[in-house]
């Protein structure tokens, strides 16, 4: 026993001199620009673009933009410092940070991890729709995606729709492959800017277009706008407001990126000496801006062009129908107009692919110890395969069922179900239950003041992470699960 003991004890420290190795060599930003502009690139994603204007026209405008703004300052701004904290703390990604924390909660790693990869294949999926919408505009031919039955031909194809996501896929795969400072950085710091302007760009256009409908009808962009931004309290009921509660809390998990190990994985890659606060705060403000921008872009133009019925289409059918239509109506310049949105779109579902593989990637590189190749590789497989099977399941794999909540759903509904409204609740659920009640809040509150930086929101983030975030955490997640109906 004498020998052993000292034998154990030169073990665990050649051990933790390997892993202090480990993490003094991990990559990391340059500079806290560059990791605002990656994490809001993640934040900015489809789910901005083609859900939030939906929810705000859906839910009282005016109304949906001050409750899902108190949210973000709140509970989003909770679970992003949260994620944030973990990553750098432990300087792992998210499928082996939970469990550095507190070793039995490692499953909770499992499922975080377990949310990218079931996201990218069907991610992938509809960035190949996005790259044929933008081509057949750059080609100009965006007339013909105006046309009835266009959008439906299209996903329902043997071979273009696979050809197209794989294009996507490669695309993202490349910039993974180049690594934080050579790909995920660069690229962030290059196409942001750009996705910026072309988002301001189309949202003043949108607020100066006007249009005559067949009945004599004017109806103008600055109208439209006023339906976006003046809350809208008729008919509101306990219930409602509750709707709203929910759907704004909900677009949160998409608009922030949390809860899929996505920050916990770009908090690892943040320096030590960084500003959390300050680039958490920056964080909060670009997402609010993109996402509170994302609708000055649709929600004047579809009213324009297509009335209050127009504004009832979210999703794909907003996206790929809908708007198509818009830009048609528009005349010779809608030709143009719809290039630069897609062009757009295009950007913003890069950004956020990027950031979901790499959640994905970082995983398997410190969990299996192989080379960032090896391990997008893998990865590249997975989604490929994937991709591949939610293309068939408009085609060759098709079928209909309906959802607890009682959605109906093809192959790419089931695993946005299973992503979105199951895993992404329980791993925030989870997250809020090990800082708030087990490693408790003070692990990230001195990780977060670490730099020396004062948290001005800490009695804030205690409230939050111990208490609010999980009511409403758990009551999203019976809501999606159709369990509580009553609200």
């Amino acid at each position: 026993m004498a020998v052993e003991k000292p034998l154990i004890t030169k073990m665990k420290r050649g051990k933790e001199k390997v892993e202090m190795k480990k993490e003094k060599n991990r990559n990391s930003f340059s500079g806290s620009i560059g990791f605002v502009l990656t994490a809001a690139g993640s934040a900015v994603g489809l789910g901005n673009i083609w859900r939030f204007p939906y929810l705000a026209a859906k839910d009282g405008g005016g109304l949906y933009l001050v409750i899902y703004l108190i949210l973000a300052l709140t509970f989003g701004f909770s679970l992003l410092t949260t994620e944030i904290a973990i990553g750098r703390k432990t300087k792992q990604s998210p499928l082996t940070a939970y469990a550095k924390l507190k070793p039995e909660w490692g499953f909770l790693g499992i499922f975080a991890c377990l949310v990218p990869v079931i996201i990218m294949p069907y991610y992938c999926v509809i960035g190949g729709w996005v790259v044929k919408y933008f081509l057949a505009y750059l080609t100009g031919g965006g007339e013909m995606t105006a046309l009835d039955g266009y959008f439906t031909e299209y996903i329902t194809g043997e071979w273009q729709p696979v050809l197209l996501m794989a294009v996507f896929l490669f695309i993202v795969a490349f910039i993974i492959f180049r690594g934080v400072n050579k790909g995920i950085e660069a690229f962030s710091k290059v196409l942001m800017p750009i996705l910026l302007l072309l988002v301001i760009g189309i949202a003043i256009f949108s607020l100066t277009i006007h249009f005559q409908d067949g009945a004599g009808v004017t109806r103008t962009g600055m109208e439209g706008f006023r339906i976006y931004v003046v809350p809208d309290f008729e008919g509101m009921t306990v219930k409602r407001f509750f709707t709203v509660l929910l759907d704004a809390m909900g677009q949160l998990f998409f608009s922030l990126s949390v809860a899929m190990g996505i920050m916990v994985a770009y908090g690892s890659y943040v320096k030590d000496d960084a500003n959390l606060v300050r680039s958490i705060t920056q964080i909060e403000i670009f997402d609010t801006a993109v996402a509170f921008l994302a609708g000055v872009m649709i929600i004047p133009a579809v009213y324009t062009f297509m009335g209050k019925e127009g504004m009832a289409a979210s999703g794909p059918s907003l996206m790929f129908v809908s708007l198509p239509k818009v830009f048609s109506s528009m005349g010779n310049i809608g030709n143009l107009v719809g290039c630069l949105f897609f062009a757009m779109v295009l950007f913003a579902a890069l950004t956020s692919a990027v950031s979901v593989m790499e959640a994905v990637v970082s995983s398997f590189m410190d969990k299996f110890h192989i080379s960032r190749m090896k391990a997008a590789a893998i990865e590249t497989g997975i989604a490929l395969v994937g991709g591949i099977f939610v293309c068939l399941g408009y085609h060759k794999l098709y079928f209909d069922i309906t959802l607890p909540n009682g959605a109906h759903a093809q192959v790419l509904d089931v695993m946005d179900y299973i992503s979105n409204n199951c895993l992404m609740p329980l791993v925030a659920i989870g997250t809020c239950i090990l800082i708030g009640w087990i490693v408790k809040p003070k692990t990230v509150i001195d990780e977060v003041e670490k730099s020396g930086v004062t948290f001005g929101r800490k009695k804030l983030y205690l409230i939050m992470i111990q208490f609010i975030a999980p009511v409403l955490l758990v009551v999203l997640l019976l809501k999606s699960l159709g369990i509580l109906t009553i609200i």
